[in-house]
């Protein structure tokens, strides 16, 4: 009998009625199963290094350490998972926050079931999620944030590796990529490899962040 591999969520909110909302609804789901939780941005790094989820669903506005702080510290830590966050902030903000601190999707607390599960599925395959009536200002946001903290400077990287650095952030795959230029997949994977290396950056996730902050993505979210 076949088993079906399971994306293990962390679920961390302060209120615990919506803790157990959301256990009821991914509980549900074979392709989910929810680890652990918890009430605040301090449990939250703590229960996130011990159980290591793929995703973490993460309010914002939580006593103590926030959102924003834990999902960073969480990022640090364990540059594979990724953190979705879910909350009633409306804030443009906060969304930029978020992002800027490695959150791979953003989400409203008013969501519908269905559409939470869509992008949590999106998200566990390695997709960003931000509203599309926000991607503009978040992106904008970010790189202002990256230019008045002066992040990694984007001439360190030739042309060629810019070229294929920006494709790679639009969710290209290395065979796609290799299409586009004329190169071969192997190619494409080594120079990926090598950009990484070049900008110390431990993921692909924190590449494609890098990618928006030095505005490799301008045109791409531009209209």
């Amino acid at each position: 009998m076949t088993t079906v591999s399971r994306t293990r969520v962390m679920l961390v909110d302060d209120h615990e009625v919506m803790r157990d909302g959301l256990v009821a609804i991914i509980g549900q789901e074979d392709d989910f199963e929810v680890v652990a939780h918890a009430a605040d941005g301090e449990q939250a790094v703590r229960i996130a290094r011990e159980v290591e989820p793929d995703i973490v669903i993460m309010d914002v506005f939580m006593p103590g350490k926030d959102g924003i702080d834990a999902c960073r510290e969480i990022m640090e830590a364990l540059p594979e998972t990724r953190v979705l966050v879910l909350t009633a902030a409306t804030e443009t903000d906060a969304v930029i926050d978020a992002v800027a601190a490695g959150a791979t999707g953003y989400l409203q607390k008013y969501t519908g079931r269905d559409h939470l599960l869509s992008t949590l599925r999106s998200v566990a395959r390695g997709e960003y999620y931000i509203p599309s009536q926000l991607t503009s200002q978040v992106f904008a946001g970010i790189r202002a944030k990256a230019h008045q903290s002066r992040s990694r400077d984007a001439s360190r990287l030739t042309l060629g590796e810019r070229e294929i650095l920006t494709l790679f952030a639009q969710g290209m795959s290395y065979a796609e990529i290799a299409g586009v230029r004329g190169n071969r997949p192997l190619t494409i994977r080594n120079t990926v490899y090598r950009i990484q290396v070049k900008l110390g950056i431990k993921s692909k996730q924190q590449m494609v962040l890098w990618a928006v902050r030095n505005g490799l993505l301008d045109n791409t979210f531009s209209n």
